[in-house]
């Protein structure tokens, strides 16, 4: 069943109505004032990709113009976008390595080579 969203016309919240099927309901209002002033709001829609559409869409070249992989901060923009594209959470240690990016840290301070 959907939910719905609408603008109150009395306290002009944005609020979120489950109906039972696919016409608004006759008798709708607000639950935060109780105004049955409300208009339908056109929501957001995701839509859903094959792992073989996401990693074509990431291999176009043009998707990374702009990106100088010399600077920090362009990697991290990339590694951003790749974790974001994949709709998967890399986990806090890549979130925090790629702040160190974004704010310029890219020495080994423990020598190791792996930047941890």
């Amino acid at each position: 069943m959907p939910i719905y969203e609408y603008r109150c016309g009395g306290c002009r919240r944005r609020v979120n109505l489950f109906v039972r099927g696919f016409v608004d309901p006759p008798s709708k209002a607000c639950p935060e004032c109780g105004s049955k002033d409300l208009a339908r709001l056109i929501s957001r829609v995701a839509v859903l990709k094959s792992e073989e559409s996401q990693l074509e869409e990431l291999s176009d070249p043009s998707a990374w113009s702009g990106i100088d992989e010399n600077d920090p901060r362009g990697m991290a923009e990339m590694m951003r976008r790749m974790g974001d594209s994949m709709g998967e959470d890399m986990g806090p240690e890549f979130g925090e390595m790629v702040d160190r990016l974004e704010a310029g840290d890219i020495s080994d301070e423990d020598g190791d080579g792996d930047f941890d």
